[in-house]
Parts: structure tokens; sequence; C-alpha cells
């Protein structure tokens, strides 16, 4: 049996129909159309597949889609605004944070989690933030610093 889901996705309205048990990462990709979200271990382990829900960092591949009605989800399709990267966005590419790129929307979205809460983070701020993301190319230095660009880059354009 189906079950009717209405959450708000990178602040748009969506309504869609699921199966009971299905993902929130197979949700995304398959109903919704944004496959931006990618899906590394469908187990919860690598980081890939990460969304904020409310806010909040969530792995996709194991959250059951039904329990995001009523919920705000934000992808990495949703940082940019029009024809404007995010600063994060920026970043990665000006660091060469992105190799394989595969890591990366689940990086992006952990990262602004981080920047979100705390727009000034410490190195050790973003290792803990990122932690929960695999990057089997980068070493994670040009990830670390490309957050950190970030953040005092965002930090610039307030003052």
């Amino acid at each position: 049996m189906k079950t009717p889901i209405q959450f708000r996705l990178n602040g748009e309205d969506v309504a869609a129909f699921v199966e009971g048990g299905a993902n929130l990462l197979d949700t995304l990709r398959e109903i919704v159309g944004d496959l931006s979200v990618k899906g590394g271990c469908w187990q919860g382990t690598c980081g890939t597949c990460t969304v904020l829900i409310d806010g909040v960092p969530r792995l996709s591949c194991i959250t059951l889609a039904e329990t995001c009605s009523g919920s705000s989800i934000e992808t990495a399709a949703g940082l940019r605004r029009g024809s404007e990267l995010h600063p994060l966005q920026i970043a990665f590419m000006e660091r060469f944070a992105a190799q394989c790129g595969y890591c990366t929307p689940g990086m992006l979205m952990a990262a602004k989690a981080l920047l979100d809460k705390n727009p000034n983070p410490t190195r050790q701020d973003v290792i803990e933030a990122i932690s929960g993301n695999i990057c089997r190319c980068t070493g994670y230095e040009p990830i670390i610093n490309a957050v950190l660009d970030a953040a005092r880059e965002h930090a610039r354009s307030r003052a």
C-alpha cells in the first residue's frame, strides 16, 4: 500500500506516494527526480547520501521517506540560488575538493549544516562535521580547507 507524503524540498512543496518502507534516497531520486543525492553503501556508513532534514544532517539511505512528511529537506541541488553558487560550492571548486565527485553532495550538505549552526568553525569543528562522510580520493585536506575558506568568505560578505 502506498502512503502519501508531503514535504518541502529545497524550498518547493513536494507531494508523492511511497511504498511502505521506502527510503528517502530512492524517493528523492526515483520519484521526485533530485539526482543530486547519491547512494554509496545503502547501509548508512559512507555519508554519500547525506541530506538536511529540518536543518539536521541525515543519511537518506536509511531514513524512511514516510517519516519525512511535513519536513523541510535540503539537498545539494538546492544550494545554488539562481545562477549564484553557494560559497561552499565555490570553495570546493577552487580548492579541488571534489576529485571524483561522488562524495561531494554529502560532504557539501554536512558542511552546510555545520556552517548554518556555526559560521566560524575551527578546523576540528570541520573534521567532526564531515567525519561521517567517506572520501576515497582527496585525503580530506582539500575538503577541510574548502569548508574553512567558505566560512571565511561568508563572514567577509556579511561584514
